[in-house]
């Protein structure tokens, strides 16, 4: 691979960053302990090898692709050249994707990899699995020091630290600068009004649309629910989302449906999906990860460039503004005969100057080192949302972060969950009803679980 500019890569590399929905940037609002769960045994670990101490080794690498994951990738060779080592990347897929290999995997103990891609909104599953390798025995505390600890402390559990951050996102609100009358709402109310308004058939403009399907749906179900003042389970792992908040939630996502605010086909749409209407012109406002930046910003691949704005996300009746966030990483696996190497080209990957050169594509970075470099470079660019974007990242992560649950069961549970909002969006169930229906089979899940 041979390094290219940000415009180059964005424009030959597209939209095929699905990517993973992006669900916890710290440790979780305050909630009763889950069941506990046993680590998977490790013995203390040696430090990595020196440089060039990998002779002949192959690292083989389980990846998420597409868009802008690809440029830290591009860094690979210089880590091979230093080590005398090899990486083959196994497995490319987007979040989803690569969230059900690994799952399959580790469950029938096929794994032949021995890193894989990491988030927070999925490790814990995987550690219950006990596919996962303990990595505190890996990395000394100066190793760790430049980590923002928000994200570093997601990737911990049971005692343990399973998952070294990469980069991370957390939703703002973006809508189109260029339509006369559009500003930003500051409630969920003003959202659905706007969204309505703004609507017009005849330009081929939607009001909004949201990822309609998979953890994506349950995710912006989540942070519009919590900002209502909902919370998923109570203090005994009860799920309680069909309360009033949720029903007036899961009833702005069916009334803007019914009233064609949002693309016929938003219940088929994944982060990719979302991102390229956005950038084709044809939604007036919506949540979004300010990670798609460069993309948006890019003349040669989006039609709004320079035509946008952020905002922070609107507020509910619970007087909280939205703010779901997660963080991408990557892990070493249980199963990996090479975790000293594995663990090295981890530290490649995830080093100030790797980082540096993801920071380029619009990512936000893991290391506050680059972080602060990438705000104070923004500063001195001419382009005022540069800047705004950053600042508006940094105040949602430290008064509006929203993570769903740490546990093994958030997927399973937004499996339950995405296919009958689906149904609620599509007006084939009744909110209340349908929440119903949720809540009764995600309490079975918890209990087969051992929760109760």
């Amino acid at each position: 691979m041979t390094k290219i500019s940000r415009r180059s890569f964005l424009k030959f590399a597209g939209l095929a960053a699905g990517g993973a929905a992006l669900a916890s940037c710290a440790p979780p609002p305050a909630a009763p302990a889950a069941p506990a769960e046993k680590p998977a045994e490790s013995a203390p670990a040696a430090a990595p090898a020196a440089e060039g101490g990998f002779a002949g080794v192959t690292v083989k690498m389980h990846a998420i692709s597409g868009g802008n994951y690809e440029q830290l990738y591009t860094t690979i060779p210089a880590w091979e050249a230093a080590n005398g080592a090899k990486v083959e990347i196994v497995f490319k897929g987007n979040g989803f994707e690569t969230d059900k290999r690994l799952v399959q995997d580790f469950a029938a103990g096929t794994v032949d990899y021995d890193v894989c891609w990491d988030h927070t909104s999925f490790f814990s599953q995987y550690v219950k699995a006990g596919g996962l390798e303990p990595l505190e025995g890996y990395f000394t505390d100066a190793e760790l020091a430049d980590f923002i600890p928000r994200l570093l402390n997601a990737g911990r559990r049971d005692g343990s630290l399973w998952l070294i951050p990469r980069h991370y996102d957390i939703s703002l609100m973006q809508f189109r600068s260029d339509l006369e009358g559009l500003t930003a709402p500051e409630t969920w109310d003003e959202f659905k009004e706007t969204a309505i308004k703004f609507t017009d058939p005849a330009k081929g403009l939607y009001g909004t649309q949201f990822a309609g399907k998979e953890e994506a749906l349950t995710g912006r179900f989540y942070e519009v629910f919590t900002a209502e003042g909902g919370s998923l389970f109570d203090d005994k792992w009860e799920p309680i989302f069909n309360s009033a908040a949720g029903v007036k939630a899961a009833t702005m996502f069916a009334d803007l449906y019914k009233a064609k605010a949002m693309p016929p086909g938003m219940t088929n749409f994944v982060w990719d999906d979302v991102a390229k209407n956005f950038a084709n012109g044809t939604i007036a406002l919506y949540t979004e990860w300010p990670g798609w930046y460069g993309y948006f910003q890019d003349p040669s691949s989006s039609q709004v460039a320079g035509k946008f704005d952020y905002a922070r996300q609107p507020k509910g009746d619970g007087n909280i503004h939205g703010g779901w966030a997660g963080a991408h990483g990557f892990s070493v696996t249980k199963a990996s005969q090479h975790k000293d190497a594995a663990v090295s080209l981890i530290k490649h990957l995830t080093s100030p100057e790797s980082l540096t050169i993801e920071s380029e594509t619009g990512l936000l970075v893991a290391r506050q080192s680059v972080f602060d470099a990438v705000i104070e470079k923004a500063a001195g660019s001419g382009v005022p949302l540069d800047k705004k974007r950053l600042d508006l990242v940094l105040l949602a992560a430290q008064e509006d972060l929203k993570t769903p649950p740490l546990i093994a069961e958030w997927l399973p549970m937004s499996n339950i969950f995405y296919p009958i909002m689906q149904k609620i969006i599509l007006g084939d169930v009744e909110p209340k009803a349908g929440l119903d229906d949720a809540v009764v089979q995600v309490r079975k899940l918890m209990d087969d679980a051992g929760y109760y």
